[in-house]
């Protein structure tokens, strides 16, 4: 299931969530060479959040493969405390950067129009550092770095879960060759994805495993997730949310009335 869109009415232009999409592709192809592997290795492990620096829990000079002749080493820079940040902006792979990017246009526009850009860009900067610091907490020594804006976008999908449950979201089915959009309820959707999240996440309890070429884990999809939905009661305006719900209210009048 893919989503590609929803029906729930804009307000305003999403400019924040725009130029954070702005800025992530600005990155991909300014600094990690739009997918050039030397290029992708050498910021993941350069910029990537790396549990064990971050502890310090890691031994220094500790070597990580990372591909054929190509090292992730363990050091104290004192860049890697601004990883759990900077992280959010990297990505593994085209995959892994057009998918966030997809789920970060269809669900955070709504969140912007809840809240307004200023709010919106310090509530997705805080669900990141909230998703890394669980993923740090599930394996503090861990040396493999983790970058993607997943964690923050999880924090976008929780409080979409709280604010719009009933709202539907265009999900495309894909059968072998057919392709199927469906509309379904937020709420289905998003509580089955963070089912599937600690599904997964829980047998890595007991034998920590991440994605060395992505960087993701499944723990910061679940932290960020949890922090969208504990956090976005304080980040969210109420004028704009009872302005929305109007406008909801009027979109589904008029859909009620139109002929079929």
């Amino acid at each position: 299931m893919i989503p590609v869109g929803d029906e729930n009415p804009r307000m305003h232009t999403p400019w924040m969530t725009w130029l954070i999409i702005g800025v992530t592709v600005a990155v991909w192809f300014l600094v990690q060479g739009a997918g050039s592997p030397a290029a992708v290795a050498a910021s993941v492990c350069d910029l990537g959040l790396v549990p064990g620096e971050i502890t310090h829990r890691a031994a220094v000079g500790y070597a990580l493969p990372m591909a054929p002749g190509l090292y992730c080493v363990i050091d104290r820079e004192p860049i890697n405390t601004f990883t759990p940040v900077i992280s959010i902006f990297l990505h593994g792979g085209w995959g892994h950067l057009l998918g966030n990017m997809l789920f970060l246009m269809v669900f955070g526009d709504d969140i912007e129009d809840s809240m307004g850009p200023g709010r919106f860009l310090v509530f997705y900067l805080l669900c990141g550092i909230v998703a890394a610091a669980a993923h740090v907490a599930v394996d503090p020594a861990s040396p493999v770095p983790t970058v993607g804006a997943s964690g923050a976008i999880s924090g976008i999908m929780g409080a979409y879960l709280l604010l719009y449950p009933r709202v539907r979201v265009r999900m495309l089915f894909i059968f072998i060759i057919f392709f199927k959009v469906i509309p379904i309820p937020a709420w289905l959707v998003l509580l089955w994805w963070f089912f599937v999240q600690v599904l997964t996440g829980l047998p890595e309890l007991s034998s920590v495993r991440a994605d060395v070429s992505s960087g993701v884990a499944v723990w910061a999809h679940i932290g960020g997730f949890l922090a969208g939905v504990l956090l976005i009661k304080l980040f969210v305006s109420p004028s704009l949310t009872a302005k929305r719900a109007a406008l909801m209210a009027m979109e589904r009048a008029r859909l009620t009335a139109a002929p079929w």
